[in-house]
């Protein structure tokens, strides 16, 4: 294949066209307002595991520079556009991510996510279903599992009764790994990557729920089916592809600047780079943003899983490769 030809069939590209329409039709029915957040932000992500692509603004040639960030995501945007009145809303856009390219990973991607004021983490798992099962030709209710249930299920034993030292030793059973990490997530991470997921490709979707309190990232935590605390969030996993991740999002402006400092802490344990936060975020949730569900979904993903694709390339006019 010539070096300016796309990675995507003209079929597949067509296709993608009728996929953005339908999205923003589902939408348009359920009166969610599209919005178009910046892609460049004076401040970047907090996760530890994801890293972002700076880029170097001038005023004019010869200026100083100022480091900017290509978003990973929307989130801290609409977040501020729900404190200030928005109403429930969606974004179908670019988001950057450094360091990922494979057969289901593009440094730049398009990224579809939503934010319903009124629902929390159930309600928004009943709209991601109704979004994608005309799409996907999936009859039927997708399943739904606890993260607790699922590894009883592919590995025997439930996370939040196994210590550190017995973690590690069930990963070891499953992984031929040598690491050493004190961060049980670490080790459940790895299991979830390496033994759980590749189990989950059997499926034609299942919703994953109730992830470890640790893991919450941006959402509520409250007490779990099995009586312990978890996070109030979902993973929807289509063939054993990770497709969205949703949450009951956090609100506590308080708790939402001890979790970016925690991340920001984290960084630097991990000798990773420190980058501006964005206490806009907290302060917007100081101004107060409706109890509200949200969600991210990968389009190019969804696609590639519609139309069977191998990989991403394969539904992307210009992967990186040819970018």
């Amino acid at each position: 294949m010539a070096d300016w030809q796309p990675t995507a069939s003209i079929e597949n590209l067509r296709k993608r066209a009728e996929l953005f329409g339908y999205i923003r039709d589902f939408f348009k029915q359920r009166d969610v307002l599209e919005v178009d957040t910046p892609v460049m932000s004076h401040c970047a992500v907090s996760d530890p595991f994801i890293d972002s692509i700076e880029v170097n603004y001038q005023a004019s040639v010869g200026m100083e520079i100022a480091p900017m960030y290509l978003q990973t995501s929307p989130e801290y945007a609409m977040k501020r556009l729900l404190a200030a009145g928005s109403g429930a809303i969606y974004q179908m856009g670019k988001v950057f991510r450094n360091g990922e390219h494979g057969g289901r990973h593009n440094p730049e991607f398009t990224m579809l996510e939503w934010y319903r004021p009124g629902m929390d983490d159930a309600d928004l798992m009943g709209e991601v279903e109704a979004l994608i099962k005309p799409v996907l030709k999936i009859d039927g209710q997708v399943e739904r599992i606890t993260y607790s249930d699922l590894f009883q299920k592919y590995v025997g034993f439930r996370p939040e009764n196994t210590g550190l030292d017995d973690l590690i030793s069930e990963t070891r059973k499953h992984i031929d790994i040598e690491l050493d990490d004190a961060d049980p997530d670490t080790w459940l991470n790895l299991l979830m990557s390496h033994v759980i997921e590749p189990e989950l490709k059997a499926l034609k979707a299942i919703f994953v729920t109730e992830y470890p309190a640790s893991q919450a990232a941006l959402s509520k935590v409250r007490e779990g089916k099995q009586g312990f605390p978890v996070a109030a969030r979902f993973e929807l996993f289509v063939r054993g592809v990770e497709l969205a991740n949703g949450y009951h999002e956090l609100t506590d402006a308080d708790e939402q600047k001890r979790r970016l400092e925690a991340d920001q802490e984290q960084r630097k344990n991990l000798d990773l780079p420190q980058r501006p936060l964005d206490m806009r975020l907290v302060e917007a949730l100081k101004k107060g943003i409706p109890a509200c569900a949200g969600v991210a979904l990968g389009v190019d993903r969804l696609l590639m899983l519609s139309v069977s694709a191998d990989a991403l390339a394969d539904v992307i006019p210009f992967d990186l490769t040819k970018a």
